[in-house]
């Protein structure tokens, strides 16, 4: 696998640690038997963690990884990045969609 330094690499690796901590403390609420609407309202501020910091990853994705690929004409990286997507967002975007 390639390795992948990108400028935000640090502030989505300090985002994904902050995420896991909060994700541990609504676990440790869980186990208290806390409030169901507590415990929503904490895992929403967690999901809402994680989505900001994917949008970073692809952010970083897109300028670097990306615009390199197109530079060398690797459409590989591209067909990737939809698959990825795909999967994030369950849903279907087509591979040849705008790649020419």
């Amino acid at each position: 696998m390639d390795e992948h330094n990108h400028p935000q690499s640090k502030q989505v690796i300090n985002r994904l640690s902050r995420a896991i901590g909060h994700l541990e403390s609504v676990k440790r609420m869980a186990e208290e038997g806390r409030d169901c609407s507590e415990l929503l309202n904490q895992l929403s501020a967690v999901i809402s963690a994680i989505n900001n910091t994917s949008k970073i990853i692809l952010e970083d994705h897109i300028n670097h990884c990306v615009v390199e690929a197109a530079k060398v004409g690797d459409h590989k990286v591209i067909e990737d990045m939809i698959e990825a997507i795909n999967k994030y967002m369950g849903m279907q975007i087509k591979k040849d969609a705008g790649i020419h």
